[in-house]
Protein backbone atom coordinates (compact mmCIF):
# COMPACT_ATOMS: atom_id res chain seq x y z
CA UNK A 1 0.00 0.00 0.00
CA UNK A 2 1.25 3.48 -0.89
CA UNK A 3 2.29 5.75 1.98
CA UNK A 4 1.98 9.53 2.24
CA UNK A 5 5.76 9.54 1.74
CA UNK A 6 6.29 6.92 -0.97
CA UNK A 7 4.77 4.82 -3.74
CA UNK A 8 5.03 1.03 -3.85
CA UNK A 9 4.84 -1.67 -6.48
CA UNK A 10 2.23 -4.42 -6.19
CA UNK A 11 4.60 -7.16 -7.29
CA UNK A 12 7.59 -6.78 -4.95
CA UNK A 13 7.38 -9.14 -1.93
CA UNK A 14 9.53 -6.95 0.36
CA UNK A 15 9.47 -3.55 2.04
CA UNK A 16 10.32 -0.93 -0.53
CA UNK A 17 9.25 2.40 -1.94
CA UNK A 18 9.78 5.27 -4.35
CA UNK A 19 9.57 8.49 -2.36
CA UNK A 20 7.41 11.49 -3.16
CA UNK A 21 8.49 15.06 -2.43
CA UNK A 22 5.97 15.76 0.34
CA UNK A 23 6.09 14.99 4.06
CA UNK A 24 9.51 16.37 4.97
CA UNK A 25 11.04 19.52 6.46
CA UNK A 26 13.28 20.86 3.67
CA UNK A 27 12.44 24.26 2.17
CA UNK A 28 12.71 26.09 -1.15
CA UNK A 29 13.43 24.03 -4.27
CA UNK A 30 14.15 21.07 -1.98
CA UNK A 31 10.76 21.17 -0.24
CA UNK A 32 10.05 19.03 1.44
CA UNK A 33 11.21 15.36 1.58
CA UNK A 34 14.74 15.86 0.20
CA UNK A 35 16.75 12.67 0.79
CA UNK A 36 20.18 13.53 -0.68
CA UNK A 37 23.17 13.71 -0.66
CA UNK A 38 24.61 10.30 0.17
CA UNK A 39 27.46 11.50 2.37
CA UNK A 40 27.40 14.34 4.90
CA UNK A 41 23.69 15.10 5.11
CA UNK A 42 22.47 18.24 6.86
CA UNK A 43 19.87 18.28 9.65
CA UNK A 44 16.90 18.55 7.27
CA UNK A 45 17.95 15.49 5.27
CA UNK A 46 18.65 13.53 8.47
CA UNK A 47 15.17 14.37 9.74
CA UNK A 48 13.64 13.43 6.40
CA UNK A 49 15.42 10.07 6.45
CA UNK A 50 14.21 9.45 9.98
CA UNK A 51 10.62 10.17 8.90
CA UNK A 52 10.96 7.85 5.93
CA UNK A 53 12.46 5.06 8.03
CA UNK A 54 9.61 5.37 10.53
CA UNK A 55 6.97 5.25 7.79
CA UNK A 56 8.64 2.23 6.18
CA UNK A 57 9.26 0.41 9.46
CA UNK A 58 13.01 0.24 8.84
CA UNK A 59 16.01 1.17 11.07
CA UNK A 60 17.40 4.56 9.98
CA UNK A 61 20.97 3.71 10.96
CA UNK A 62 21.03 0.64 8.69
CA UNK A 63 20.34 2.47 5.41
CA UNK A 64 23.13 1.86 2.88
CA UNK A 65 23.69 4.39 0.09
CA UNK A 66 26.24 4.85 -2.69
CA UNK A 67 28.24 7.74 -4.09
CA UNK A 68 26.51 7.75 -7.47
CA UNK A 69 28.62 8.63 -10.53
CA UNK A 70 26.37 7.82 -13.52
CA UNK A 71 28.31 4.63 -14.14
CA UNK A 72 27.52 0.92 -14.29
CA UNK A 73 29.19 -0.47 -11.17
CA UNK A 74 27.11 -2.86 -9.03
CA UNK A 75 28.28 -3.31 -5.43
CA UNK A 76 27.28 -5.42 -2.42
CA UNK A 77 25.87 -2.79 -0.05
CA UNK A 78 27.18 -3.01 3.52
CA UNK A 79 26.34 -0.76 6.49
CA UNK A 80 29.03 1.80 7.23
CA UNK A 81 30.32 1.86 3.65
CA UNK A 82 29.72 4.46 0.92
CA UNK A 83 30.93 2.83 -2.30
CA UNK A 84 31.27 4.61 -5.62
CA UNK A 85 28.54 2.80 -7.54
CA UNK A 86 25.16 3.21 -9.19
CA UNK A 87 23.61 -0.06 -8.08
CA UNK A 88 23.59 -1.86 -4.74
CA UNK A 89 22.48 -5.36 -3.82
CA UNK A 90 22.11 -7.13 -0.50
CA UNK A 91 20.87 -10.32 1.09
CA UNK A 92 21.38 -9.06 4.64
CA UNK A 93 18.17 -8.65 6.62
CA UNK A 94 19.81 -6.20 9.04
CA UNK A 95 20.15 -3.46 6.39
CA UNK A 96 18.27 -1.72 3.59
CA UNK A 97 19.62 -0.12 0.44
CA UNK A 98 18.66 2.88 -1.63
CA UNK A 99 19.58 5.02 -4.63
CA UNK A 100 18.78 8.70 -5.20
CA UNK A 101 17.15 10.24 -8.26
CA UNK A 102 15.72 13.50 -9.54
CA UNK A 103 14.90 12.47 -13.17
CA UNK A 104 16.92 9.28 -13.74
CA UNK A 105 15.22 5.89 -13.66
CA UNK A 106 15.00 4.19 -10.24
CA UNK A 107 14.83 0.41 -10.51
CA UNK A 108 14.19 -2.05 -7.68
CA UNK A 109 14.73 -5.80 -7.99
CA UNK A 110 13.79 -8.65 -5.67
CA UNK A 111 13.96 -12.41 -5.81
CA UNK A 112 10.50 -13.94 -5.65
CA UNK A 113 11.11 -15.07 -2.05
CA UNK A 114 12.37 -11.63 -1.02
CA UNK A 115 15.75 -12.87 0.18
CA UNK A 116 17.90 -10.94 -2.31
CA UNK A 117 17.30 -7.40 -3.53
CA UNK A 118 18.93 -4.63 -5.57
CA UNK A 119 18.47 -0.90 -6.11
CA UNK A 120 19.63 0.62 -9.40
CA UNK A 121 20.16 4.22 -10.56
CA UNK A 122 19.86 4.30 -14.35
CA UNK A 123 20.41 7.66 -16.05
CA UNK A 124 21.02 7.87 -19.77
CA UNK A 125 24.65 6.80 -19.39
CA UNK A 126 23.81 3.90 -17.13
CA UNK A 127 20.94 2.87 -19.39
CA UNK A 128 23.19 2.83 -22.46
CA UNK A 129 25.72 0.89 -20.39
CA UNK A 130 22.98 -1.59 -19.45
CA UNK A 131 23.38 -1.24 -15.71
CA UNK A 132 20.02 -2.98 -15.23
CA UNK A 133 21.36 -6.07 -16.99
CA UNK A 134 24.51 -5.92 -14.87
CA UNK A 135 22.43 -5.81 -11.69
CA UNK A 136 20.43 -8.84 -12.83
CA UNK A 137 23.66 -10.69 -13.66
CA UNK A 138 25.20 -9.78 -10.30
CA UNK A 139 22.19 -11.10 -8.39
CA UNK A 140 22.60 -14.33 -10.31
CA UNK A 141 26.35 -14.70 -10.00
CA UNK A 142 26.89 -13.44 -6.45
CA UNK A 143 23.55 -14.12 -4.76
CA UNK A 144 22.25 -17.13 -6.69
CA UNK A 145 19.05 -15.42 -7.88
CA UNK A 146 18.36 -16.47 -11.47
CA UNK A 147 16.59 -13.94 -13.74
CA UNK A 148 13.46 -16.10 -13.84
CA UNK A 149 13.13 -15.70 -10.06
CA UNK A 150 13.33 -11.90 -10.10
CA UNK A 151 10.61 -9.27 -9.89
CA UNK A 152 11.31 -5.70 -11.02
CA UNK A 153 9.70 -2.32 -10.43
CA UNK A 154 10.59 0.76 -12.48
CA UNK A 155 9.75 3.91 -10.55
CA UNK A 156 8.86 7.49 -11.45
CA UNK A 157 11.40 9.25 -13.67
CA UNK A 158 11.47 11.91 -16.36
CA UNK A 159 9.01 10.75 -19.01
CA UNK A 160 9.20 10.68 -22.78
CA UNK A 161 6.76 13.59 -22.64
CA UNK A 162 9.51 15.82 -21.20
CA UNK A 163 12.94 14.30 -21.86
CA UNK A 164 14.25 16.26 -24.83
CA UNK A 165 17.66 15.07 -26.08
CA UNK A 166 20.12 15.71 -28.90
CA UNK A 167 19.78 13.96 -32.24
CA UNK A 168 23.05 12.16 -31.58
CA UNK A 169 21.84 10.71 -28.27
CA UNK A 170 18.50 9.77 -29.81
CA UNK A 171 20.29 7.83 -32.55
CA UNK A 172 22.45 6.00 -30.02
CA UNK A 173 19.36 4.91 -28.08
CA UNK A 174 17.46 3.92 -31.22
CA UNK A 175 20.38 1.75 -32.29
CA UNK A 176 20.69 0.14 -28.84
CA UNK A 177 17.02 -0.34 -27.93
CA UNK A 178 14.89 0.13 -31.05
CA UNK A 179 13.36 3.12 -32.79
CA UNK A 180 10.33 3.40 -30.53
CA UNK A 181 12.36 4.43 -27.49
CA UNK A 182 12.66 7.76 -29.34
CA UNK A 183 9.63 10.01 -29.82
CA UNK A 184 9.80 12.33 -32.80
CA UNK A 185 6.29 13.75 -32.49
CA UNK A 186 7.57 16.27 -29.95
CA UNK A 187 9.28 19.38 -31.30
CA UNK A 188 11.80 20.79 -31.87
CA UNK A 189 14.08 17.92 -30.79
CA UNK A 190 13.57 14.18 -30.22
CA UNK A 191 12.38 12.92 -26.85
CA UNK A 192 13.65 9.81 -25.11
CA UNK A 193 11.72 7.07 -23.30
CA UNK A 194 14.23 5.96 -20.67
CA UNK A 195 11.64 3.82 -18.91
CA UNK A 196 11.04 1.74 -22.04
CA UNK A 197 14.78 1.34 -22.63
CA UNK A 198 15.24 -0.03 -19.09
CA UNK A 199 12.26 -2.36 -19.54
CA UNK A 200 13.80 -3.69 -22.76
CA UNK A 201 17.11 -4.24 -21.00
CA UNK A 202 15.44 -6.25 -18.24
CA UNK A 203 13.60 -8.42 -20.77
CA UNK A 204 16.83 -9.07 -22.65
CA UNK A 205 18.47 -9.99 -19.32
CA UNK A 206 15.92 -12.77 -18.84
CA UNK A 207 13.03 -11.29 -16.85
CA UNK A 208 9.52 -12.14 -18.01
CA UNK A 209 7.54 -9.10 -19.19
CA UNK A 210 4.85 -9.99 -16.65
CA UNK A 211 7.44 -9.66 -13.88
CA UNK A 212 8.39 -6.06 -14.76
CA UNK A 213 6.08 -3.49 -13.16
CA UNK A 214 5.87 0.22 -13.95
CA UNK A 215 5.13 2.59 -11.08
CA UNK A 216 3.93 5.61 -13.06
CA UNK A 217 4.89 9.25 -12.74
CA UNK A 218 6.88 11.89 -14.64
CA UNK A 219 9.25 13.91 -12.47
CA UNK A 220 9.36 16.85 -14.85
CA UNK A 221 5.66 17.54 -15.40
CA UNK A 222 4.34 16.72 -11.90
CA UNK A 223 6.04 19.37 -9.71
CA UNK A 224 3.62 18.86 -6.83
CA UNK A 225 4.73 15.21 -6.49
CA UNK A 226 8.30 14.99 -7.71
CA UNK A 227 11.69 16.70 -7.80
CA UNK A 228 13.21 17.25 -11.25
CA UNK A 229 16.78 18.38 -11.88
CA UNK A 230 15.94 19.34 -15.45
CA UNK A 231 12.72 21.21 -14.69
CA UNK A 232 14.23 23.10 -11.76
CA UNK A 233 17.58 23.69 -13.51
CA UNK A 234 19.54 22.16 -10.66
CA UNK A 235 19.46 22.78 -6.93
CA UNK A 236 16.50 20.50 -6.40
CA UNK A 237 15.94 17.70 -3.90
CA UNK A 238 16.50 13.98 -4.35
CA UNK A 239 14.11 11.06 -4.12
CA UNK A 240 15.07 7.71 -2.65
CA UNK A 241 14.18 4.35 -4.14
CA UNK A 242 14.70 1.91 -1.26
CA UNK A 243 14.33 -1.80 -0.68
CA UNK A 244 15.00 -4.26 2.17
CA UNK A 245 15.33 -8.05 1.95
CA UNK A 246 12.96 -10.25 3.92
CA UNK A 247 9.55 -11.35 2.69
CA UNK A 248 6.52 -9.41 3.89
CA UNK A 249 4.37 -11.34 6.35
Amino acid sequence: MDSALFLVARSLPVRHGFTLRSGGVSEGKRASLDLGPAGDAGPDVRENRARLASAAGLPPARLVLAEQVHGTRVVHGRPGELPEADALWTDSTDSWIGIRTADCVPLLLSSVDGSRVAAVHSGWRGTLGRIAEMAVATLGQEAGAAPATLRAAIGPCIGACCYEVSEDLAERFAHAFGENVVRRDRRPRPHLDLRLAVRRTLAEAGLAEAHIEDVPGCNACEPERFFSHRRDQGGTGRHLAFIAPGALS
